[in-house]
């Protein structure tokens, strides 16, 4: 296939202390188009000497970074957030690109992209501390917010630009440096960030990237070094509690946004035409490719079979097909192993069960497409119940109780965000506050936003992403006590 003007317009370097460097080592890795498994271009392949640079680069430009003024940070932030705008044809294609999502889905993430940088922007600006005579009378206390120091921030491939802004976006205002290792799968998306970060203003040495295929080769020696004094990472489970023990060894500040297993709780007396889409927006965003995507939809038997068919007739009616394409609702997954694991998790919670209405069949054809499917009766010991499903197939399970329901939603390691769809405001409100998970959503299938703090309990992670607190995860207090002479 011909490059499109777009890739060829991507640096395809890595990007240390303000210059395009290759890898040390000159190797490169391919970026593929998942709709057609054809390459797209190849981009450089850091190791553990590139990622030492960077960690050089880093921690010298960190000193100068955290004197600068709140309001150059904020000022870099505002026209980095206008640049994103100005470009999002330019970014929602190559997004589409890399990963797949529809071109519609793609310039609405670049739109929330572009947010965390205006609200981190007004954050920066915002940044303060305290002073009180002590109790006693004795001393006077100061309290300083400081940067924590350089982070390491590491992305995902599903919403590669806006995870990219979600943490530098609060490391700029905060005044940190960082080292950014973006998903191997999509690191086009973040090498476009990185130019419109440095066109914005951003200094050499600031934002560090490293785009690799050797994750492992290249993070853990930056993690168990003691340079990196922060670690923002957004991804699978299994590969946190694996970051989580490594930053153990040097006490690194983490913040960890994992998997999750999302319940989606249908009452009797939901809307019905609010649930239902609710739930496409929470089962079918990004593909299905969301921690946030609702996994486990339970649907009280008295709307059972209607809501059934109207999330069938809705499921049924999406066009699948290349995101570059006008009129397509549902692009491929990311790659072959992502839709084996969607036909292996289908065919499993059919042989126990369940019955397919819509979809459920892989197509013929290039590309990791998968059809929008929709499951029913599926019996609560399917794995799909205890394995993020990561693709376009809604699980449709029943209920009579409350409290049962409520268990069952509970039933699990993961407690990212649960969806609750009601006309009683005393049951949404009693049902929130006892559904272990960070966010809840009430009547609505969407609950990301920048100004509001993202993060999930138990085995989904720590910590928090956006709102008032998203900048708190890049600060340090610092207490000083000053005699009065009393």
């Amino acid at each position: 296939m011909t490059t499109p003007p777009v890739i060829t317009a991507v640096p395809k370097n890595l990007h240390i202390n303000g210059t395009w460097p290759p890898a040390t080592a000159h190797r490169t890795m391919p970026v593929d188009n998942p709709a057609t498994n054809t390459t797209l271009c190849h981009v450089a392949d850091a190791g553990p000497d590139d990622a030492a640079l960077a960690l050089t680069a880093a921690t010298r430009a960190q000193p100068a970074w955290a004197a600068t003024a709140p309001r150059e940070r904020s000022e870099i932030l505002r026209r980095a957030h206008e640049l994103l705008l100005d470009r999002t044809e330019d970014l929602a294609l190559l997004m589409t690109l890399e990963m797949g999502k529809p071109l519609a889905e793609a310039r609405g993430e670049v739109a929330y992209a572009a947010e965390f940088f205006r609200w981190f922007a007004e954050e920066a600006v915002r940044i303060d501390g305290g002073y009180a005579t002590s109790p006693d009378g004795r001393n006077r206390h100061l309290v300083l917010r400081q940067p924590v120091g350089p982070c390491l921030l590491i992305t995902p491939w599903n919403f590669p630009l806006a995870m990219g802004t979600r943490k530098i976006g609060p490391a700029v205002a905060a005044g940190c440096t960082m080292i950014l290792k973006p998903a191997p799968q999509t690191p086009l998306s973040t090498l476009a960030l990185t130019g419109i970060l440095t066109e914005a203003g951003l200094p050499p040495g600031v934002l560090n990237v490293l785009t690799t295929s050797d994750a492992a080769g290249v993070v853990e020696p930056l993690l168990r070094g003691g340079g990196i004094r922060k670690l923002s990472f957004t991804g699978s489970t299994q590969v946190g509690r694996i970051l989580l023990a490594q930053c153990a060894d040097t006490v690194v500040r983490t913040s960890l946004e994992l998997g999750g297993n999302a319940p989606l709780i249908v009452f009797e007396d939901a809307d019905l035409d609010a649930a239902v889409n609710g739930a496409m927006v929470a089962k079918m965003r990004n593909m299905g490719e969301a921690c946030t995507a609702a996994n486990r939809i339970y649907v009280h038997t008295a709307v059972a079979e209607e809501f059934a068919a109207r999330l069938t007739a809705r499921m049924a009616a999406l066009n699948v097909g290349d995101g570059t394409a006008p009129g397509t609702d549902v692009g491929p997954l990311i790659d072959g192993a992502g839709r084996d694991k969607v036909v292996r998790l289908v065919r499993d919670a059919v042989g126990r069960g369940a019955k397919i209405l819509t979809g459920g069949e892989v197509p013929e054809g290039e590309g990791n497409f998968y059809p929008p499917t929709v499951l029913a009766q599926v019996p609560r010991d399917a794995d799909l119940t205890t394995t993020e499903i990561f693709g376009p197939v809604a699980a449709l399970f029943t209920f009579d109780d409350e409290d049962d329901v409520v268990q069952v939603a509970n039933d699990t390691e993961w407690g990212l965000v649960s969806y609750v769809f009601t006309r009683d405001l005393d049951r949404a409100l009693r049902v929130g506050e006892r559904l272990e998970t960070g966010m809840v959503g009430i009547n609505t299938g969407l609950v990301s936003n920048p100004a509001a703090p993202f993060g999930g309990v138990k085995q989904s992670g720590l910590g928090r992403e956006g709102g008032r607190v998203g900048i708190e995860e890049f600060l340090e207090y610092k207490y000083l006590a000053i005699p009065t002479g009393a």
